[in-house]
């Protein structure tokens, strides 16, 4: 190839890749929250410090906050790594709402643009207090109508395309460590999710009510199990996973852990390699108006080397709807 056709490709490539990448910097420049008062700081920062081991740039880029603002903040709160409580031996699976920051995938970045907090938990491992998992639910759901609601800036949304802003939300955070949410769309769907750890499993439940006038078909949900934070399951291959529906699982390095993963009414096993990521994407059952669809889902860690006895064990735990 001559070097003015390399010239010029080069210079196509760039037009094509910058704005998107300078597009992608911006988004995340303005996609903070800054805690609502004195009780929300604190929240957040001990989540930040304690448990995901934010840096303070990270910090900076989930509150919108200074660095003087949030070392003085730090040091009047007294949090550190140094104040981390010790959680009780037998306390549930720790599980926390995601405070963004951060990007929970380590690649394909530019198809997920400002990442939306209230879809996305984060649940620690129980052999490494300072690894954990993102699960993105719902991270989409499709229906007859078009993309009907998206965790991210990428693909546009029936709501996008009509130039409507969705509000920001966060989760509820109960005494027992659930997590729930509801959201209402423009034209009267409403969906939410519930997350209930347990001492070796969190279960999960997403639901979807039908407020609109014409009848939801084709409802499909992607919900994503982000690894990038999970020491050891962070590679960018799927010759890690096991896939047997309606299970999805990861193996980590050494071969000895699992992440297993699973939703009822399936439709599909998958991950993405460039994220990494685990998927047990299901159906939502066609919804009338005035009807509602539930349905449920399971994220555990295992510890051992046969992962289809253990698909079987969860299998027997009766987590899918009766």
């Amino acid at each position: 190839m001559s070097t003015a056709k390399t010239l010029i490709l080069t210079i196509v490539s760039i037009a094509i890749v910058a704005p998107m990448a300078v597009a992608q910097r911006q988004g995340e420049e303005t996609n903070f929250r800054k805690p609502k008062d004195e009780a929300d700081l604190r929240y957040w920062l001990e989540n930040m410090v304690w448990h995901h081991n934010f840096t303070k740039g990270e910090i900076t880029a989930a509150t919108g906050l200074k660095a003087q603002e949030i070392d003085a903040a730090l040091t009047k709160c007294k949090i550190s790594a140094a104040t981390k409580p010790r959680r009780p031996a037998d306390a549930p699976l720790l599980v926390l709402p995601y405070p963004g920051g951060r990007h929970p995938r380590i690649g394909f970045l530019e198809g997920a643009i400002r990442p939306q907090r209230e879809t996305k938990i984060s649940v620690f491992t129980p052999w490494d207090d300072a690894s954990y998992v993102v699960v993105d639910v719902p991270e989409a759901i499709f229906s007859n109508l078009g993309l009907t609601y998206l965790a991210h800036t990428h693909v546009p949304t029936i709501w996008e395309k009509q130039k409507v802003e969705l509000e920001k939300l966060e989760w509820n955070r109960r005494p027992d460590g659930a997590l729930d949410i509801e959201r209402k769309l423009p034209n009267g769907i409403v969906f939410g999710t519930k997350i209930a750890p347990k001492a070796h499993e969190v279960r999960m439940e997403l639901w979807l009510t039908n407020g609109a006038k014409e009848k939801l078909t084709d409802m499909r949900v992607q919900n994503c199990v982000l690894l990038k934070g999970a020491k050891g399951f962070e590679s960018l291959t799927n010759d890690n996973k096991v896939f047997a529906p309606p299970y999805a699982a990861c193996k980590s390095a050494d071969g000895k852990r699992w992440v297993i993963t699973a939703w009822e009414s399936h439709q599909r096993s998958w991950g993405n390699v460039k994220c990494p990521c685990l998927h047990s994407d299901p159906r939502i059952p066609d919804c009338a108006p005035g009807e509602t669809q539930r349905l449920r889902g399971w994220l555990s860690f295992y510890e051992g080397d046969d992962i289809q006895a253990e698909v079987r064990r969860i299998d027997k735990a009766g987590w899918r709807a009766k």
